[in-house]
């Protein structure tokens, strides 16, 4: 079974019922002006998610973006099952940036280019100037992460994004801190 990880790659689920909703507003959330994409590009920890299935036993979860020529953001979600040096379990995806916001959401797709109905939503709620970290979540308030360029966060960012997150109308009860490597 293939294995799908955080970030663009849950969203594609964002239909699924069986997913809880943490947000109980009924307005979309804004999301942040806009966001460069060459600087969002590469390397993101995972340091919180809202618990899902196919999260389920997760370690060391990184997301990768990349550029393409046709303007659409290439995905490389990794997870770690189970430790740190469990398998590692890779999902590839595409995301199209949706027009006129800024570049700050995008549509996600993990299955198949024949499968209409598998795109989610992937919304850059929250943003450091630095591009340092970031609050990643879907409308409808079943998925939120918080990403971080490196393994570690540092606490008031941390704060900070959780923070935002709860003035958006998110529950940030439910969040799950994932295990990463030390820095070294």
């Amino acid at each position: 079974m293939r294995f799908v990880v955080p970030a663009f790659a849950a969203l594609m689920l964002a239909a699924c019922t069986s997913q809880p909703d943490y947000r109980e507003e009924t307005a979309a959330p804004p999301t942040v002006p806009s966001v460069d994409l060459t600087r969002y590009a590469g390397l993101w920890y995972e340091i919180a998610r809202y618990p899902n299935w196919f999260e389920r036993d997760c370690t060391g979860v990184t997301a990768e973006y990349a550029l393409k020529d046709d303007g659409t953001v290439a995905v490389t979600n990794t997870c770690h099952k189970g430790a740190l040096d469990g398998e590692a379990k890779t999902a590839e995806g595409r995301a199209r940036i949706v027009e006129g916001t800024g570049n700050s959401q995008l549509k996600v797709k993990f299955a198949p280019a024949w499968v209409p109905f598998a795109e989610g939503d992937y919304w850059i709620l929250a943003l450091e100037s630095d591009y340092s970290a970031s609050l990643v979540g879907s409308p409808d308030g079943k998925y939120l992460w918080i990403l971080s360029r490196t393994p570690r966060l540092d606490a008031a960012v941390l704060d900070r994004l959780k923070q935002r997150a709860e003035a958006l109308g998110y529950d940030t009860a439910p969040l799950e801190m994932t295990l990463q490597p030390q820095q070294g």
